[in-house]
């Protein structure tokens, strides 16, 4: 496993979430200054240089519901704010997208391409933000430096750890199902045919060596596909051509942001599988989850500001339908760790969670999940109560 995945996985999926919420924010017509307003300020969180140089220190990926948990706080590091069925649909579509263009990257390198794809776009959403856009344009610098002189290696080794983030997740989203790129079980649809990988050669030559390295036959077969080599090497400079697709805005037009509920069901026994079983990684993630939390620095709400919910589902029938068939298990069962037996690790998320009140939101809000500092403490009364001896 690579301990360098953790910024690629973070970048483009907070990448695919700003896409999905400005599409939402849109199809909600939600007044241009509050839309932009919100954007600015949920990406200015995500490239807060603190939030940023913690994340690009080497380290394992923990699990997806420890990175959901930083995700829901970055999602409403603004005046906007979502319910857990929204939010756990978001999530879905995030993971989802990034998965798919993991899957079909052409060569290990090219996750490099489609997470600038992902910044260039995030660059556009930004309004009148001249310090976030720098902030932007320093992660890119980061990106190029960390991961630009990488073997081809270490980079496949990046890839493999991404797809194994994402393994047994199979949740059937309606976009890619119309486009036919997922089937009706929530497999993906890998085309044989297209342009190949730069710096390799159309499939349909193999050539035999002798011991000298000197080429002493050639032999053709018919390869069955409709392949075309690239016109380029995509760009890696702060401006270019990235020349790939993948990672590039597929809500830019009018369509519904939708996961399949039936597809989403038949997952539900899994996600509570993972959720309840015992995690040896516990404490773990959590001093993950603390150190990312602190370095945060989410923008509080100002006292005359107007807050709005949004919903990730077409109408408000959908949402409530989605509530009833989320099972409270996601929410609330967890590991138990006591944190407040240890004084300074208690100050520290006292400090931490100071930073995340708001004021008071409005009354159309409905359940935004569990506290952070709540959810550690159980977390830690739970785990002290199963060490005891018996």
């Amino acid at each position: 496993m690579s301990l360098r995945t953790l910024p690629l996985l973070v970048l483009n999926l907070g990448g695919e979430m700003l896409y999905i919420v400005d599409q939402r924010l849109r199809a909600q017509s939600i007044p241009g200054d509050k839309a932009r307003q919100v954007m600015n300020d949920i990406i200015g969180g995500i490239f807060n240089k603190k939030f940023m140089d913690e994340l690009f220190k080497p380290q394992e990926l923990y699990s997806r519901k420890a990175l959901r948990t930083v995700f829901e706080r970055l999602v409403h590091a603004s005046i906007m704010r979502l319910n857990a069925p929204s939010m756990d649909k978001l999530y879905d579509l995030m993971t989802m997208a990034f998965k798919y263009q993991v899957l079909l990257c052409p060569r290990p390198k090219d996750i490099l391409l489609i997470t600038f794809n992902h910044l260039d776009a995030i660059k556009d959403f930004i309004y009148e933000a001249p310090k976030t856009l720098a902030q932007v344009d320093a992660t890119f610098q980061k990106l190029v430096d960390t991961y630009v002189l990488l073997s081809a290696g270490e980079l496949q080794l990046i890839r493999q750890t991404l797809l194994i983030f994402f393994q047994d997740i199979h949740i059937r989203v309606s976009i890619l199902l119309k486009d036919k790129v997922q089937n009706s079980n929530g497999h993906f649809v890998l085309p044989t045919s297209g342009p190949i990988p730069w710096g390799t050669e159309i499939p349909g030559l193999i050539r035999l060596f002798n011991s000298k390295g000197d080429e002493i036959q050639r032999a053709e077969f018919i390869h069955g596909g409709n392949y075309q080599l690239p016109y380029r090497e995509g760009s890696f400079d702060l401006h270019g051509d990235r020349v790939i697709k993948l990672g590039t805005n597929i809500y830019s037009i009018s369509r519904p942001v939708e996961t399949d509920m039936s597809g989403t069901a038949k997952n539900l026994a899994s996600h509570v599988k993972e959720n309840t079983a015992p995690n040896p990684l516990a404490k773990e993630e959590l001093n993950f989850l603390a150190r990312l939390m602190g370095s945060l620095d989410i923008k509080k709400p100002l006292s005359n500001e107007t807050g709005f919910r949004l919903n990730l589902f077409t109408t408000d029938e959908e949402e409530e339908h989605a509530a009833l068939a989320h099972p409270e298990e996601l929410l609330y069962q967890v590991i138990n760790i006591q944190a407040d037996k240890d004084p300074q690790r208690n100050e520290e998320l006292a400090r931490i969670m100071g930073e995340f009140e708001v004021t008071e939101e409005p009354k159309q809000r409905i359940s935004k999940g569990a506290d952070l500092l709540a959810m550690m403490d159980e977390l830690d009364a739970e785990h002290e109560c199963k060490s005891l001896p018996s």
